[in-house]
């Protein structure tokens, strides 16, 4: 289901969804209406063995900007890895979202690797180095995080890539975005799938050296917020065929700023349609009209 970009004039929904306590949650409203929001989204135009997935199988649920695999499309640029996927920001200098699968074959306890620039990138674009990060007051933020692709040497080497990469603000991600992270893990170690959807949202973060729009000389953006999006599957190998109306979707937005770093995870809860409104993508898309719509309006309760 395609559908347009919305206008945040007049919409309150996102307000009225928020699980947070009301004057948190008016703050986290304001960093992304008073950060020229939509105006930074770029949209073009209107499955496999666990073991060894292909690709694709992180596309499962939808390609939400539509992304291409095309340098003429620098700000939309679609990465396919055998560890996820994601749609690059040349301007911007960050992903604008990745997507990938989890269950327990992706998961190991291997060491970190050090940082590195994605030497992929056409040539004619500025790639982002790690030193880029240092002194900025913002962590080098995995979107797709390190410990769901320990298992093998290639797979931790994919997500330290400065494409997987955005500035995040030390208390979102070592708190309460850290804490979804080994939820998710937690669930696969229970058996479950999931399939998940992260990005950012607005300009300008809060550091530890205080509010930035971008660092690195202007070369890396610095979003105002970070949203996931986590569809769980009972088990691996069911497919898309397996989602129902009643299929667990969370869906979360949080500030990336500094004082956040003991709050729970669950009090950023909001729907996956509040993320669309945000962003002007269009998320699970390869579901059914109907079991789309119906996921897209709930919040989590769990």
């Amino acid at each position: 289901m395609i559908k347009r970009r919305r206008q945040l004039g007049g919409d309150t929904r996102f307000a009225q969804a928020s699980q947070r306590p009301p004057q948190l949650a008016q703050t986290l409203v304001g960093l992304l209406l008073w950060c020229g929001l939509i105006s930074g989204c770029e949209l073009l135009p209107p499955l496999t063995g666990i073991p060894q997935p292909t690709p694709e199988v992180h596309l499962l649920l939808g390609n939400p900007s539509r992304a291409v695999s095309d340098p003429n499309s620098p700000n939309n640029y679609l990465i396919m890895r055998p560890q996820y996927a994601l749609s690059y920001n040349r301007d911007k200098g960050i992903p604008n979202w990745a997507s990938w699968q989890l269950n327990p074959s992706w998961l190991g306890d291997l060491p970190r690797d050090p940082f590195a620039t994605d030497t992929s990138l056409p040539a004619t674009w500025y790639r982002v180095r790690t030193d880029d990060y240092t002194g900025s007051g913002f962590d080098r933020g995995h979107v797709v995080p390190a410990a769901d692709r320990n298992q093998k040497p290639a797979d931790g080497e994919s997500v330290f890539l400065m494409t997987n990469i955005i500035p995040q603000a030390a208390d979102n991600n070592r708190g309460p975005w850290e804490k979804l992270e080994r939820y998710c893990r937690d669930l696969t170690k229970q058996g479950k799938e999931l399939y998940i959807i992260s990005g950012w949202a607005g300009s300008g973060g809060k550091g530890e050296r205080g509010k930035k729009t971008a660092i690195a000389r202007g070369k890396v953006a610095v979003p105002a917020a970070t949203w996931k999006i986590v569809v769980v599957l009972n088990q691996p190998g069911l497919g898309i065929e397996s989602i129902r109306n009643d299929t667990r979707v969370i869906a979360v937005i949080m500030p990336n700023v500094q004082g956040i770093k003991n709050d729970d995870w669950r009090s950023y809860r909001q729907s996956v349609d509040t993320v669309e409104h945000i962003t002007g993508y269009d998320f699970l898309s390869n579901l059914p009209t109907a079991t789309q719509t119906i996921l897209e309006a709930k919040v989590d309760k769990r």
